[in-house]
């Protein structure tokens, strides 16, 4: 009965809360459809920091979604094993893995310990960085569980268990009953974050802003001077 709940049940939950929320967000709330910017203090964590996380987590979005919701036979009429597809995911998503979990530390250590930083975080912004940090780990942890067995047979119950979420099976949750619980865990935390996907920063990650490379409106900054005088407004794009 748990494990229907947990991934038979709690899935759609996730998902449609996702969908709704998003949806309701960006009618309602446009103004806070944003990843909000922290960029002049420390700059240089930062810019590591970022660079590596967002690097690795595109990778690693990337090859989820392909490697789960791609039919097995597609793999099959390709001549790929299951065994192959394992060990490229195991390299690939390791080496991605590693970058990611490098960028997040970062961040978070950044947004954690530097005072500065911390009081124009919300809560918000501080959970889902440790909620993504938390998955990352568990991610990483697969990888020794997963190279003990390279036939790739624990690869295609995941698939499968994927599949079927999306096609409206109902023995879905039958499929990952008894795999390892780090991967049991892996797979909440995942949902746990597309749940929680609308009410943070993570939205920024459906918008593509090419409406900016035409946009006409212009901000004017004022450059700081001493008190009493004014500075010269000068306008940018």
């Amino acid at each position: 009965m748990l494990d229907t709940l947990l991934f038979g049940v709690y899935p759609y939950i996730a998902l449609s809360v996702m969908a709704l929320g998003c949806i309701i967000r960006f009618e309602r709330e446009q103004y806070s459809w944003r990843s909000g910017s922290s960029q002049l203090l420390r700059r240089r964590q930062l810019i590591w920091g970022s660079n590596l996380f967002h690097v690795g987590i595109l990778v690693i979005f990337v090859g989820h979604f392909f490697g789960l919701l791609t039919p097995i036979q597609v793999f099959d009429a390709l001549g790929i094993s299951h065994g192959a597809k394992q060990l490229l995911a195991i390299v690939a998503g390791g080496i991605a893995g590693v970058a990611c979990f490098i960028g997040i530390s970062l961040l978070a250590h950044r947004r954690l310990f530097d005072p500065r930083i911390r009081r124009t975080s919300s809560v918000s912004d501080i959970a889902i960085l440790l909620l993504l940090w938390a998955q990352l780990t568990l991610g990483l942890a697969t990888i020794p569980i997963s190279a003990t067995h390279l036939v790739g047979h624990e690869m295609v119950r995941f698939m499968t268990w994927a599949q079927h979420i999306l096609t409206l099976r109902p023995d879905a949750a039958v499929l990952v009953a008894d795999a390892h619980p780090i991967f049991k865990a892996h797979l909440l935390l995942g949902l746990t974050i597309f749940l929680v996907f609308p009410f943070t920063r993570l939205v920024h990650m459906l918008s593509a802003p090419v409406w900016y490379l035409g946009r006409r409106g212009y901000q004017v900054v004022r450059t700081r001077k001493p008190a009493g005088t004014i500075g010269r407004p000068h306008a940018t794009r």
